[in-house]
């Protein structure tokens, strides 16, 4: 079983003394089920499931008064003597809850009642096209919690790394000494297969168990055929084109020197007020992160942050790699794709720094200027330059030496190098972009 930090927010949430129903969000197959039901069936008595997905039936339970006695009612008439309700012994789990939106507006009535907790997943909520809104979204009555795939530290966790070799990793990095050799070729060699494989749980596992690179590359497409049967199926009529070939353009989009993404890669001739919205479908979906670009690097990057100029990453790395033509994974473990590969290794950062949470920036410039990514670590505006093996930060040095115009300081580079310190750029290996998770 993969071992998931879901269930340490899963454990916060319980040990709360006044705790909200809880919904968890995230893209199809990245694990909400699995994780809730392991969850609920260690810490409770008595578990109630209702998948919407499965069976449309249940949204009928819902169909009429929202009062829990009357839900307790339905659902005991429905599933029969498995349904024991005891207060604090059971939980009730509404899995796929944007097949029924009136079960969403009930999480209100659950918390007001008190007696049993509950934990709602969604796969699809908020996305446009989808099914129909709740009568009233229970603001105030649930706490919401994002899960995606799996990250970098939890791919690790699968491939049997250590908490103690992991702590060894964060010693480095804080005392910016380099790390020993033979852990070090073994975590450059874990990053390239994390890269290929991503985090996707079904993936993960297959790799896991037959280190078979053709099954993991069949299932990677499967997933991302899943996605586009989504765009197909639930989007509105007018759209789904369009959400597709946004879709389809970002390997595209990725290629381009800049990276920024034009909706004239899309389709020729396409304009932002006419595929805007498909795009936005595809990251409310949580399929992709938006990266955004500053008007200047300095703190606070959202107020700096400009709407309409992004870049656009997949959510997650191993699945780029499935849109991409066969050959790709054993190009990437061997070091030879030569331009494409700097697209994938931003992206890979992407993943890291998307799945510990945080917003995207960058910042680019006409005359030149390009930073791949700018954060804010340690509470300092930070630069962060990736490289997928070695090579110049002019960009980054530039900014550096000019710090009453930018009021920057500090830079990391990120590469296939070991740690190191060049004046006030820090240069860590690839694989420690996981790390740089302080804001």
């Amino acid at each position: 079983m993969l071992r998931r930090k879901i269930e340490q927010s899963l454990a916060r949430w319980k040990d709360l003394p006044d705790r909200k129903p809880l919904l968890i969000k995230g893209c199809r197959q990245c694990g909400k089920t699995f994780s809730v039901l392991d969850f609920a069936h260690k810490h409770y008595e008595h578990v109630i499931y209702l998948n919407f997905f499965q069976n449309p039936d249940y949204n009928s339970v819902f169909s009429g008064s929202l009062e829990t006695d009357n839900l307790i009612m339905m659902i005991s008439a429905l599933l029969g003597p498995d349904a024991v309700f005891k207060p604090g012994k059971t939980i009730i789990v509404l899995d796929e809850i944007q097949e029924c939106p009136e079960a969403r507006t009930a999480l209100k009535f659950f918390k007001l009642d008190g007696r049993f907790d509950v934990i709602g997943t969604g796969s699809l909520l908020g996305v446009r096209g989808y099914g129909k809104d709740p009568r009233s979204i229970p603001v105030g009555y649930e706490t919401i919690i994002d899960m995606y795939p799996l990250d970098f530290e939890e791919f690790l966790w699968a491939n049997g790394i250590t908490e103690a070799m992991i702590s060894l990793l964060r010693r480095c990095l804080a005392e910016e000494k380099p790390v020993p050799e033979a852990l070090h070729n073994r975590f450059r060699q874990l990053l390239l297969q994390y890269t290929v494989v991503g985090g996707m749980p079904a993936v993960v596992q297959a790799f896991i168990d037959t280190h078979q690179l053709g099954n993991v590359l069949q299932l990677q497409r499967d997933i991302i055929r899943s996605y586009e049967d989504d765009m197909i199926k639930y989007a509105d009529k007018k759209d789904k084109a369009k959400i597709a070939e946004c879709f389809r353009s970002i390997p595209k989009q990725l290629s381009k020197e800049n990276k920024k993404f034009q909706y004239s890669v899309v389709k020729k001739g396409a304009t932002s007020s006419q595929y805007a919205g498909n795009l936005q479908w595809i990251e409310d979906a949580g399929i992709i992160s938006r990266c955004y670009n500053l008007s200047i690097p300095e703190l606070p990057l959202e107020g700096n942050a400009l709407q309409d100029i992004f870049k656009v990453y997949m959510k997650d790395a191993g699945l780029l790699i499935g849109m991409l033509e066969d050959g790709t994974q054993f190009e990437v473990l061997q070091g030879n794709l030569h331009g494409y590969k700097g697209a994938i290794f931003e992206n890979l950062v992407a993943d890291f720094f998307a799945k510990m949470g945080r917003p995207l920036y960058y910042y680019h410039k006409d005359s030149g200027l390009e930073i791949d990514f700018v954060m804010r670590w340690k509470g300092n505006c930070t630069l962060v330059e990736v490289k997928a093996t070695t090579g110049n930060t002019k960009s980054a040095k530039t900014i550096l030496s000019h710090p009453e115009k930018y009021h920057v300081k500090q830079a990391v580079k990120l590469g296939d190098y070991n740690v190191g310190r060049n004046g006030n750029m820090l240069i860590l290996p690839l694989y420690m972009g996981f790390l740089l998770d302080e804001y």
